[in-house]
């Protein structure tokens, strides 16, 4: 099977430079692997050092492109602002942002402690807020900026075990609608991708476990999970200049989970 990254020119992102968080592990590490093999320089950032430089240099076999990897907590403004200094030192510029750094796990609200809410809200939206501040004046500089968030389809309805999950990107998502208004006329775009389930990846195997996963994927209209590459090659498409008009939305790329309702049977 043809990869979706197939239909790209192999320079599709030449001249680009991202810094991607979260992007040592599952869904971001498949935009970074994506940037990279497309001509992007990328820069990617988590807490984790170690997974960072592991990543960084599957890539840079991979792809042949200098991969940057530098750890940061996207809750420490300072941090984060640092990378994105970092980045722009090391490649001349920096034009794309993505935040993808994410914490999640079930949890009955009942049982979801204010530290555990607190976390989840900081890693997500707050940390959002940190990069995409802390990156402005370079997205402007650059003259082609854009901030591609990460977001969820959770709160497109009541999600049982998620409300932490699903405020925060709920907040993410307004975030984007209101630094799109904010930022356009600077030359930035903002934009959200929202995954549903996506096969392979840690959060589908902590979020979804045994039973859960085969009564999700009966939920999806196109009867099967998404693949890494899917949301990949939506996140190459927001970047490139097909999606020059396009800013204050969220695609979602879900097989059509959250359209999905059981039909009413009339008696």
């Amino acid at each position: 099977m043809a990869s979706p990254l197939d239909v790209f020119r192999a320079d599709a992102l030449a001249g680009h430079v991202a810094v991607i968080t979260g992007g040592g592990t599952g869904i971001c590490k498949g935009i970074a692997r994506a940037y990279a093999r497309l001509g992007c320089r990328v820069c990617i950032t988590s807490r984790k050092q170690d997974v960072l430089d592991a990543t960084a240099a599957e890539l840079r076999a991979e792809t042949g492109q200098d991969v940057l990897a530098l750890a940061a907590d996207v809750r420490d403004p300072d941090a984060i602002a640092r990378v994105l200094d970092a980045a722009r030192a090391r490649f001349g510029k920096l034009d794309t942002l993505v935040n993808g750094a994410a914490g999640n796990f079930l949890a009955p609200a009942t049982a979801l402690s204010p530290n555990a809410f607190r976390t989840v809200v900081e890693i997500d939206l707050v940390g959002s807020f940190h990069a995409a501040r802390a990156a402005f004046a370079a997205l402007r500089d650059a003259g082609d900026g854009l901030v591609l968030n990460i977001t969820a389809t959770l709160h497109y309805h009541g999600t049982p075990l998620q409300l932490h999950a699903s405020a925060a990107k709920a907040g993410v998502d307004a975030m984007t609608r209101n630094l799109a208004v904010e930022w356009g006329g600077a030359g930035v775009r903002v934009v959200s991708i929202a995954p549903g389930p996506i096969g392979d990846t840690e959060g589908m195997r902590r979020l979804a476990p045994g039973d859960a996963a085969a009564r999700a994927k009966r939920g999806i209209p196109l009867g099967r999970f998404g693949e890494i590459d899917e949301i990949a090659a939506a996140a190459v498409f927001l970047r490139s200049a097909a999606a020059a008009y396009v800013t204050g939305t969220v695609l979602v790329v879900d097989g059509g989970h959250c359209v999905n309702q059981p039909m009413m049977l009339m008696s």
